[in-house]
Parts: C-alpha cells; sequence; structure tokens
C-alpha cells in the first residue's frame, strides 16, 4: 500500500450512499448539548453529512446485537481542532455506532470510539476513548471494505484499523480498548513524571524519581506488547 493511504479509509459500497446534511440543532436537541458544546459546534464544525448507512437493507450483513447499522459521516471542519466533546454530543443524539471523517483544508482523518450499549440500561452507550488516523491528503487510495460475516464483525475490523495496538491472542476488542486506554493513562503519567525529574535539584530526589519513571515505563511497555 503507498504511503499516502491506511487502511481505515474505506471504499464503502455505492448501494450504502445516504448523502444528506444533517441539521445541527436536530444534534443539539438529541443529546441535551450544552451552550459550551454548541458553542464548539458553531465554531469548529461547518458541515455534518451523514455519508453511508451500513445496514442489511444496504450492504446485505446480518444485524447483530448492539450493531444493527454503522453510520459514516462526514464533519466538514472550520478548523484543524475538533474538541472530542463534538464527537461525544453526535455519538450521543445517533443510537448507532458512527465511523466519522473529518475533512478540513484538503486533508482528512478517520476517528471513531467503540460504542457499546450498557448492559446495565440498553437504551444507553458506553463510549470508549476515540482512535484516529493521522491526517491525509483529501484523495488518498482507499483500501477495500473488510470482509465480514455480520455488521458485528464489520464493526470490529473497522475499528481495529483504528486502534494502535495489535490485539494480544484471544483478546476481545472491550479488552484491547481497554488497554490502549490503559496504556494513554500511563503515558500521560510517564510525562508528569519525567518532567518533575527535569525540574527537581535534589539529588536524592532525583533518584526517587528515577526509580518511578523506570517503573512505569517497564508498566507502559508491557501494556503496548
Amino acid at each position: 500500500m503507498s504511503q499516502t493511504s491506511h487502511p481505515a479509509f474505506v471504499i464503502y459500497p455505492a448501494n450504502a450512499a445516504f448523502g444528506r446534511t444533517l441539521p445541527k440543532n436536530k444534534i443539539y436537541e438529541r443529546s441535551g448539548a450544552n451552550m459550551r458544546v454548541k458553542e464548539l459546534f458553531v465554531k469548529q464544525v461547518d458541515q455534518i453529512i451523514w455519508q453511508y448507512k451500513l445496514a442489511p437493507e444496504t450492504i446485505n450483513l446480518a444485524a447483530r446485537p448492539g450493531v444493527p447499522e454503522i453510520q459514516v459521516f462526514t464533519l466538514q471542519l472550520k478548523t484543524p481542532e475538533l474538541h472530542q466533546d463534538v464527537l461525544h454530543c453526535i455519538d450521543g443524539a445517533v443510537q448507532f455506532p458512527i465511523i466519522f471523517e473529518l475533512a478540513f483544508d484538503g486533508r482528512t482523518q478517520v476517528v471513531s470510539c467503540h460504542k457499546r450499549p450498557n448492559e446495565a440500561d440498553a437504551s444507553r452507550w458506553v463510549l470508549s476513548d476515540y482512535f484516529a488516523t493521522d491526517w491525509l491528503p483529501v484523495g488518498s487510495p482507499r483500501a477495500a471494505m473488510p470482509l465480514a460475516v455480520d455488521l458485528a464483525s464489520l464493526y470490529e475490523q473497522l475499528l481495529h484499523r483504528l486502534i494502535p495496538l495489535s490485539p494480544r491472542p484471544q483478546e476481545r476488542l472491550t479488552e484491547l480498548v481497554a488497554r490502549v486506554e490503559q496504556a494513554r493513562a500511563k503515558r500521560r503519567e510517564v510525562e508528569k513524571t519525567a518532567a518533575r525529574l527535569e525540574r527537581e535539584k535534589q539529588f536524592n530526589r532525583k533518584v526517587e524519581i528515577n526509580a518511578t519513571l523506570r517503573k512505569l515505563k517497564t508498566e507502559l511497555e508491557q501494556l503496548n506488547r
């Protein structure tokens, strides 16, 4: 595959094309967005296009609990930054898993989280951290849509193409996602501890902090393997 492509950029079937613009106020109503989030939408999002609807009737794959359909949304942005609360708000308003394709200034990026029904209350969704590709030029080559036995398996494969770690043998998607989130938290600890080490002047305190830093780095390596 050429350098300017990423497997998360997928060729979706023409049958699944939907191509409707979603009014922002509909998203606000459905998710109960507060004023701060509405302001983020106004500042950062130009347009939300419901690009594809991957469903039993459009791609001939069976629905599964938690994955009755998969939606692909294109967000035309006004700024290169998009606050995760905007994605959270859209995910909260739409009762299906979503793959987002962001577009800004001739570049594009795929972003998604693992979205699953809450075991205690199936009308609510549990959202993981978001996973994203790098920004690539619009029009970069796209990969074939993965082969799948049903929509749940398709969704897993689309997410695996975004998740930065490889699954361990027999590791379920929820376990992999939890490990990535732990690794991200651990990396933040490593960065904070390294910054403390830089600032510390006392030799014996430096030794202590250095020992902590080595331990954290080992734990991070284990999570990344």
